[in-house]
């Protein structure tokens, strides 16, 4: 897969919903009933970090659920690109970028969101033929006023917020034109996950699937 076409595929993604839930989940029974939660609330597109022993077990689990487009965040090494892609991710997500990570993801033809921090990672990644990617982290790196300045001189990139974005800052994000969707936690907050509040968190997922962009 090229560059291009692995953005091409990442902006479908992304344009999905207004925010893919970025999760972190420790226990895989938890991992259906709560793809199923947020993809009834109208979040199809689910980020599993690999920050947990449980993760790929989870991606394996979430993948089973209909309506769901389940990725891999926190991709690092080609190793994690071959056990995401074993697991059933469809996607993957990375902090930042390197070479290697990248050749690998290519290689393997799966679609990825590479980080970005700054305008010199992301012209490197655009120089490389990446159009979509992961602002990150967003609010450390200045927020959405550093956001819409980098998109001046790169009205080219389509970018995907992740790191400090809530339901009360998101919409500074969604209102750049250079923004596609955000990431977030808080539709999955951990209390809710572990006390098996599915409701609750369909009812969270629904509010920001509501979120205009």
């Amino acid at each position: 897969m090229t560059p291009e076409t692995a953005s091409e595929r990442a902006e479908e993604i992304c344009r999905l919903a207004p925010v893919i839930p970025v999760l972190v989940v420790h226990d895989p029974a938890h991992a259906e009933p709560l793809a199923r939660a947020l993809v009834e609330g109208g979040l199809p597109a689910l980020e599993v970090t690999l920050r947990t022993p449980a993760a790929l077990e989870v991606i394996a689990e979430m993948a089973k659920v209909e309506g769901g487009t389940v990725g891999a965040g926190t991709l690092l090494t080609s190793a994690d690109v071959e056990k995401a892609i074993a697991a059933g991710a469809r996607f993957g997500v990375s902090p930042g970028a390197t070479p290697r990570l990248l050749d690998a993801a290519e290689e393997a033809d799966l679609p990825m969101l590479p980080g970005a921090a700054t305008s010199s990672e992301a012209m490197l990644l655009l120089e490389r033929g990446y159009t979509v990617q992961k602002f990150f982290p967003a609010e450390a790196n200045g927020g959405a006023a550093a956001l819409k300045a980098i998109g001046a001189p790169l009205p080219q990139i389509r970018f995907c917020p992740t790191g400090g974005v809530s339901l009360s800052n998101a919409g500074d994000y969604l209102g750049l034109s250079n923004t596609l969707c955000v990431g977030g936690s808080w539709v999955a907050p951990r209390d809710k996950v572990e006390a098996g509040d599915w409701d609750g968190i369909t009812a969270l997922a629904r509010e920001a699937a509501g979120l205009s962009r």
